[in-house]
């Protein structure tokens, strides 16, 4: 029997609802998230929940970097100095899930 996990499943569903009720292209889609991440200051786990379909659309390590330097005088330098560490840990993490090691401190 399959573990029951109704909060990732409904955010399943809340993401599928976005992406069937926007014009938007997958990688336009995915920078918008990835400015909107920043600007909740969000935990590195959103970043990873997002790191696929962001890959997937295309985004790349300078895509990022550019959205960072395009929202910071919006939404501040600290929390773009934050969100970067957050990216970090989230990419260190998936690293470290893919390689098969265990979840860095």
């Amino acid at each position: 029997m399959p573990a029951a996990t109704p909060v990732l499943d409904t955010l399943a569903d809340i993401n599928l609802a976005s992406i069937e009720h926007t014009r938007l292209q997958p990688r336009e889609l995915m920078l918008a998230r990835i400015a909107a991440l920043v600007a909740v200051d969000a935990p590195p786990a959103s970043y990873l929940a997002n790191a696929g379909s962001a890959r997937d659309s295309g985004i790349t390590e300078q895509d990022v970097q550019d959205v960072l330097i395009a929202i910071a005088p919006v939404v501040g330098t600290a929390k773009v100095v934050a969100s970067a560490g957050n990216i970090m840990k989230a990419l260190g993490f998936a690293i470290a899930v893919a390689e098969g090691e265990e979840t860095p401190g």
